[in-house]
């Protein structure tokens, strides 16, 4: 590796750490401030926090190989992402923001459930908790797969012959510098790193597509290379089916009951919610078109320059590789890593939130002093990350189908829940308990049953379309079959 390139990696490791140090003088010392940075976030790190979180090196690894794969017909994930983050900035956001704090000021999604319907409490907090700290362990797996697969590509052989630089060197470093700056700044320092990592992602995601188009002739090139490898390659409708279709667009369904992402809008400062949609949309939409030309150009630089690549999921690596000086090269690996790490913090924080509220102050220690309940926090953000790096061992894994497993679990399980308990008072704890647990069966009974795959031997079926509906559906007839009894939100402040 250039020393120009490790040069740039260093100064982000270095950053990272002092965000980290910088958050701890500033908000670790309550719960609060902790977990959610005293709910005093401006709406640009808020915004910013929230699509770095989300995105994750699915943005620069998963839908760029996808789209070198396949051709332009997978941009039908972005799009449906891009509708669904909207619809979540306009229906949950600012309703979440309010009812979390006059309703008991709620740390937690489960905290907040929890008080909404004080009669099946302590289940919604348990189950959602489960929920969270399970999948978010496979989700933060995902994250580092994506670290292993950076240093595996990129840093072979930079430690000599000491046998570091392999796969499993790559998640270690990349969970030690996220553990480092997460365990010591808590929520604050993750939503900085994220808003310096946003900034960092979306640059590279410009520069990149511009610097291979130049470099490659022009449009015209790039149009002929690609519809070489086959005629259809930039038609959006090449090969899709109506289940096909249905699968990619409904990702958005999603965003409604993602911890990570959902938890930003409940630590923006008062009154800030619309600003930042504002600002988080316009990031994604820049960031998503950036992705899309690094998986197409990058397919048409592979053939042009008739390179091999065998994982198309590290053509960003690839790109970065051989199109730019070394300082260059740091800046845009740089970025890469900052597009897992922010989603790997953001995990680790929520999961360790889940275990600390809604396990912990429940059931072991109701009364534990702030101090102690934030080095619990910090305790269990370390033994969630260790089970995510026994997960991500395996070499073999590919990070858009482990996102897609996790993404579907929460969308089902809390989308539905999310949506109707902040829009509907007829909502019941038991009607909310059902759709928990049925959105989540479903999903797991439909990735075991392989329908994700082939579905009644046609393409198969993206689990979070029946269980989302089936979770709505649990939900709305077991409320109706039972009475609905109003919690005044004074009652549990």
């Amino acid at each position: 590796m250039a020393t120009g390139t490790l040069i740039s990696l260093t100064l982000y490791f270095v950053l990272m750490l002092g965000i980290g140090l910088f958050a701890w003088k500033k908000s670790t010392d309550s719960s609060e401030g902790y977990l959610l940075g005293g709910r005093n976030l401006h709406p640009a790190v808020a915004a910013l926090s929230a699509g770095a979180s989300d995105m994750s090196g699915w943005l620069l690894l998963g839908l760029p190989g996808a789209l070198y794969a396949a051709g332009l017909v997978e941009a039908w994930i972005g799009i449906g992402l891009f509708v669904g983050a909207l619809a979540n900035w306009i229906i949950v956001a600012p309703r979440l923001r309010e009812q979390t704090v006059s309703y008991g000021n709620a740390l937690t999604i489960p905290e907040f459930l929890a008080n909404r319907f004080p009669d099946r409490a302590i289940a919604l907090r348990v189950i959602s908790a489960i929920i969270i700290v399970l999948f978010f362990t496979v989700y933060t797996a995902a994250g580092l797969v994506g670290g292993g697969k950076l240093f595996v590509t990129s840093f072979a052989g930079l430690f000599g012959d000491t046998g570091m630089s392999d796969y499993m060197t790559g998640i270690w470093l990349t969970a030690g510098v996220v553990l480092a700056y997460t365990m010591v700044g808590g929520f604050l320092a993750v939503s900085l790193t994220d808003f310096v990592q946003g900034c960092i992602m979306v640059v590279a995601l410009v520069l990149m597509p511009v610097v291979v188009l130049t470099s490659d002739g022009g449009s015209a090139t790039v149009t002929e290379a690609v519809q070489a490898v086959d005629p259809a390659f930039l038609s959006l409708f090449n090969g899709l089916t109506v289940i096909g279709f249905l699968s990619a667009v409904t990702w958005g369904l999603g965003y409604f009951g993602q911890p990570h992402i959902i938890v930003r809008f409940m630590a923006v400062k008062e009154g800030g919610v619309q600003t930042a949609r504002n600002i988080g949309m316009s990031w994604m939409f820049v960031s998503l078109i950036g992705a899309l030309g690094v998986g197409i150009l990058g397919r048409a630089h592979v053939e042009i320059n008739n390179l091999v690549l065998d994982d198309p999921e590290t053509i960003f690596i690839l790109l970065a590789d051989t199109l730019f000086h070394p300082l260059i090269t740091g800046f845009l690996l740089a970025a890469l890593l900052a597009a897992i790490m922010s989603t790997i913090s953001s995990q680790l924080l929520v999961a360790s939130s889940s275990l600390t509220e809604d396990f912990y102050r429940l059931f072991l220690r109701k009364h534990a002093s702030e101090r102690e309940t934030v080095n619990v926090s910090r305790l269990c953000v370390l033994l969630v990350a260790l089970a995510a790096i026994a997960i991500a061992a395996d070499p073999t894994s590919e990070v858009l189908g482990l996102v897609s497993n996790a993404w579907a679990g929460f969308g089902a399980a809390f989308g539905p829940l999310i949506i109707l308990a902040l829009t509907w008072d007829r909502m019941t704890g038991s009607g909310a308990v059902a759709g928990l647990v049925t959105g989540a069966v479903v999903v797991v009974a439909w990735i075991a049953a392989g329908l994700g795959d082939s579905f009644m031997g046609g393409p198969g079926v993206y689990e979070i379309i029946p269980g989302f509906i089936a979770a709505w559906a649990a939900i709305v007839i077991v409320s109706r079959m039972g009475s609905s009894v109003p919690v005044p939100r004074a009652a549990v402040q």
